[in-house]
């Protein structure tokens, strides 16, 4: 009777521990805004801020190892794509620790406090007076700056990396099943938040780099640049924590990915063990591990294998799209058309084209959003191709790398004749310019200092003690020009004339405006492409593994920068426009074998399949009588287990 009492005193307490807990869940699906929780409004901004201060220390790291650190041009890139790379591995680490070990809150949170702590780190290694003993305005110790520094690009990439996979899903983890449609909505304005974040600080650290500032000695002010995105990524660490009471945090279900990996290789194993024509062969590879691991876990790695194989083709789009700053023709102002064109073609398409499309009776699946858009990026770079050809008819003839070029200016008032050996002989008129290409000629017999001018018209002056002249000059962009100045130079108005003007490279005549349609086509790619696939990831993911499946989708984007590097490096091509048409033609081939895959792709409700085998696992404890643990169950965070001990039943709350 006793125990009876105290079955039933503790079955009341825990009714009014899950009572509570349905009111807290209550509270908190009542804090929406137009549909949307709450929280999701810390996060988005959580997002905006540490996009910003990732991009805004991007767009000036190349210039600080070139004149900060004094690094050559190609040791500095090299740096800089190995520190992008690593920006885009470390999300597998942080993807296992979210979902196997801290969660994806406690991820965030820890890795976010690294982030800053290296972006705090880069901003004093930029500061050049703390080695600066002499004041001459350079450090004394470089050393301790290079070590700073890379100290801090270490923390930023296990940062960034490591919240990547994490913030997405947990954004898509606020959403009940009942808001399918905003949690759509919220990836796209989740990529919004990125592009709203890079388009600001691309724009803004540049300026902030070009200041002067310093405690004895002005220089470039490079602390300034690095210390504004530090600033903003402490930002974003404390508005995502203002939100944490408002924020649904699904714990971590266990070291998941040693499961995964134990599952595997054990269906491995044993499909190979049992590989004789004896045996019946399963659904699935998968099934042989059916002897040793439960059921629900073989489903959730399949699940993780489908998407995992449908990613395959996937680094493809990523090496043409990484490719987009190549487009450039005129101003560097161009780069900000592609985060301009994203905030502006994102609502479009959610508000007017997918739902337009859907009334006219199309199954526009996400599946086939992103095949349209890896087919808009390879169009992109068939425009790119269509436009650099029109550049190269305004280019004059270079000589390749095994080849010199001779420039000879008849500066006599009388024609003459010039024959270099192997070439024909050629008549030079007065002030006029011929041009040989000479091959096997390594060393260079003359070297000429260029000046880089601004656009438009340019004044002149030349002076000599006391006497002066001016010269104006209206100048395109790409042009280029040598100017002569005889012994017999006086100074008179417009310096008399005699300056002999010699035009070696003609100013671009092809507009800026053609490039509109290439990044037209790679924005609405990228839209169709990358919002749709974080989406995709997410919803077909299981509930154990949403970050896991995030880190696969970015780790296609480090493939591509691979893939990048080792087609440039193998094709070697000549022209410029033979390469943007290799890489379009490969992502073409790229998009039917993936449109294929997509055919045959079956979508899944992972809740759904996940409560099946749930509920298989309740139904077979019920019918046992014997003590056997429950394998694999997820459905609420506490459950009651009734276990037979005799005549007495025993009541064993999980917490």
């Amino acid at each position: 009777m006793q125990s009876v009492q105290v079955f039933i005193w503790v079955n009341n307490f825990y009714l009014f521990i899950l009572q509570n807990k349905e009111k807290e869940e209550l509270k908190k699906e009542k804090r929406v805004i137009c549909g949307y929780p709450l929280s999701i409004f810390f996060i988005v901004v959580n997002e905006f801020c540490e996009r910003f201060s990732y991009y805004g220390m991007r767009a000036v790291l190349v210039l600080y190892f070139k004149y900060f650190l004094n690094w050559n041009d190609d040791f500095a890139t090299s740096i800089y794509h190995v520190f992008v790379a690593l920006c885009y591995l470390t999300p597998i680490l942080g993807a296992i620790v979210a979902d196997s070990w801290l969660g994806k809150f406690k991820t965030i949170i820890y890795l976010s406090i690294v982030y800053a702590l290296g972006q705090i780190a880069m901003a004093i290694s930029a500061v050049h007076d703390i080695t600066d003993q002499n004041r001459d305005g350079t450090p004394d110790n470089m050393t301790f700056h290079v070590v700073l520094s890379m100290v801090g690009l270490f923390l930023i990439a296990l940062g960034t990396g490591g919240i990547k996979p994490c913030v997405a899903a947990f954004g898509g983890d606020q959403f009940t099943n009942e808001q399918e449609n905003q949690r759509r909505t919220f990836f796209s304005v989740f990529y919004l938040c990125i592009n709203g974040g890079s388009l600001l600080s691309t724009i803004i650290t540049p300026i902030l780099r070009a200041q002067q500032c310093g405690i004895h000695t002005k220089m470039e002010c490079y602390p300034l640049a690095f210390g504004v995105p530090a600033a903003l990524m402490v930002v974003a660490l404390v508005v995502f924590i203002v939100g944490s009471p408002m924020y649904f945090k699904a714990k971590p279900q266990g070291n998941i990915m040693l499961d995964v990996c134990k599952c595997i290789g054990f269906a491995i194993k044993n499909r190979y063990k049992h590989r004789s024509k004896q045996y019946p062969k399963r659904e699935h590879w998968m099934d042989w591990a059916e002897e040793k691991y439960g059921k629900l876990l073989i489903a959730q790695i399949k699940m993780v294998l489908k998407v995992l194989f449908l990613y395959l083709p996937l680094p493809m789009f990523w090496t043409l799209f990484d490719q987009k700053g190549v487009f450039i023709v005129q101003p560097d102002q161009m780069q900000t058309f592609n985060p301009i064109l994203i905030l502006t073609l994102v609502p479009i398409m959610d508000n007017i084209i997918y739902p337009l499309i859907k009334k006219c009776g199309f199954n526009f699946s996400p599946l086939k959003r992103m095949t349209v858009g890896m087919f808009l990026a390879a169009m992109a770079f068939v425009c790119a191709a269509v436009v650099q050809l029109q550049i190269d008819k305004t280019l004059p003839t270079f000589p390749s790398s095994s080849q010199s070029q001779i420039k000879l200016l008849n500066m006599a008032p009388n024609v003459i004749s010039v024959q270099i050996q192997g070439n024909n002989e050629e008549q030079l008129l007065p002030n006029q310019v011929c041009y040989f290409i000479e091959f096997e000629v390594t060393e260079p017999l003359l070297a000429s200092n260029y000046s880089l001018l601004k656009n438009g018209k340019q004044t002149f002056t030349i002076r000599s003690n006391s006497a002066s002249c001016t010269v104006e000059k209206e100048f395109g962009f790409g042009s280029s020009y040598t100017y002569f100045i005889p012994s017999t130079f006086t100074f008179s108005t417009d310096c008399g004339g005699e300056i002999t003007e010699v035009e070696e490279i003609k100013p671009n005549t092809v507009h800026m405006a053609l490039q509109i349609p290439q990044y037209f086509f790679i924005t609405a790619g990228e839209v169709m492409f990358s919002v749709t696939g974080l989406e995709f990831s997410y919803s077909q993911a299981p509930s154990n593994m949403k970050a896991v499946l995030q880190a696969g989708w970015l780790l296609t984007v480090a493939v591509g920068n691979f893939i990048v590097l080792i087609v440039a490096e193998l094709a070697k091509l000549p022209k410029q426009w033979t390469e943007y048409v290799l890489f379009a033609s490969l992502l073409v081939a790229v998009c039917f074998i993936f449109s294929i895959m997509a055919y045959f792709y079956t979508y899944i409700d992972p809740a759904e399949i996940e409560a099946q085998f749930t509920n298989e696992v309740k139904h077979d404890d019920d019918d046992d009588d014997e003590d056997k643990p429950r394998k694999n169950s997820q459905k609420s965070e506490m459950e009651m287990v009734k276990q037979k001990d005799g005549h007495n039943y025993k009541l064993q709350t999980k917490l």
